[in-house]
C-alpha cells in the first residue's frame, strides 16, 4: 500500500572547486563559442545590488563526457570520496529518512570514488540533463525500468568484475565499495558508450565577488532530511566557502582527509512518496 505522501526536501550541493590548477571552472566564454552569456547590459535598479559587473563562465571545459556516480550517505560509509572533484553534487532524500548523493565528475582521474550505492528512478532527469554516464551499485525496481525504457547509458557495478567495483575493509558492507574513474571509462569504452560530450554546463556562474546589499544572513545551513539525517554547512569567511556536516560528523574525503566544502547551495523543495514496488523504494 502507499503511504501518505509527506513534504521533504531535495537539496543539490553545487560544489565549485575555485582553486587555481585543481579543475579548470573558470575559463571565460569566448563570445563567437556557441554558448550562453550573461546579460551584462543590466539596469539602474540591479547596479545597485551588483558591485562588479557579470562576466559568464563555464563551470568545467573540454569534450570530456561527464561521469555521474551514486554515492552512500549512510553513518556507516562516512568519510566519502571524491565530492571535493565534482562540479556538481546532487542530494535526494530515499527511503528510511536517508538521503543519497550523486557526484558528476568531468575530466578528472580520480583512484578511489564512493562508496558506491544502488540507483534510484528521481536521479535519472539530473543525469540525462548532464549527459552523463550513470554509474551505481544496484537499483530499484523502478530505477531499472526507467533505465531500461530511456535507454540511459549506465554501469552497475554488480555486474562488473571485482577489480572495477571492489569492497574496501575500512568500511562494513554495503556501504564499501569503491571504484575510480580509470575503471568506469574502461566499462563505457567496451559498452560502447560515448565518453566525449559537447553537452554545455547546465548552470553558469561568474568569477567575480558579488556582494548583495540585501538579503538573509546564511552563515549556518541546516537541512533536516529526517530525525536521524541532518546536514549542516557552516561558512568561513576567509574561504568564502561552506564546510559540510553530515549527521553531526564533520566530513572529509576519503583518501586526502582534506574538508568537503562546496562554494553554492542551491535548495528545492519537493514532494516524496513510497512506491507500491515490492521494496517499498521511495
Amino acid at each position: 500500500m502507499n503511504r501518505k505522501v509527506k513534504a521533504f526536501i531535495i537539496i543539490l550541493i553545487v560544489i565549485i572547486l575555485l582553486c587555481a590548477g585543481a579543475i579548470a571552472y573558470k575559463t571565460f566564454k569566448d563570445k563567437n563559442e556557441n554558448t550562453a552569456e550573461v546579460d551584462t547590459n543590466v539596469t539602474n535598479e540591479e547596479n545597485d545590488v551588483l558591485e562588479v559587473e557579470l562576466k559568464s563562465v563555464q563551470t568545467f571545459k573540454g569534450d570530456d563526457r561527464p561521469i555521474a556516480v551514486m554515492i552512500d550517505n549512510h553513518k556507516a560509509a562516512l568519510p566519502q570520496g571524491g565530492l571535493n572533484n565534482a562540479y556538481i553534487v546532487y542530494e535526494i532524500i530515499v527511503e528510511g529518512g536517508e538521503s543519497r548523493l550523486m557526484a558528476l565528475f568531468k575530466g578528472q582521474n580520480l583512484e578511489k570514488i564512493g562508496p558506491v550505492r544502488s540507483a534510484r528512478h528521481y536521479f535519472l532527469d539530473y543525469a540525462l540533463e548532464n549527459d552523463a554516464i550513470y554509474v551505481h551499485y544496484g537499483w530499484s525496481p523502478q530505477a531499472q525500468s526507467d533505465i531500461s525504457s530511456l535507454g540511459v547509458n549506465n554501469i552497475n557495478g554488480i555486474f562488473e568484475s571485482e577489480s572495477s567495483f571492489w569492497r574496501v575493509k575500512d568500511k562494513s558492507a554495503p556501504h564499501n565499495v569503491a571504484t575510480s574513474t580509470e575503471k568506469i571509462l574502461s566499462i563505457a569504452k567496451r559498452k560502447g558508450y560515448k565518453t566525449t560530450s559537447s553537452t554545455e554546463s547546465v548552470l553558469n556562474y561568474v568569477t567575480n565577488e558579488v556582494n548583495l546589499k540585501e538579503g538573509q544572513s546564511a552563515e549556518i545551513v541546516t537541512i533536516p532530511y529526517s530525525d536521524s539525517n541532518i546536514v549542516k554547512y557552516t561558512y568561513d569567511s576567509e574561504t568564502q566557502r561552506y564546510q559540510r556536516y553530515s549527521k553531526g560528523i564533520e566530513e572529509t574525503d576519503w583518501s586526502t582527509k582534506e574538508k568537503v566544502t562546496t562554494k553554492n547551495i542551491i535548495i528545492e523543495f519537493a514532494k516524496n512518496a513510497r512506491l507500491n514496488d515490492g521494496e517499498n523504494k521511495d
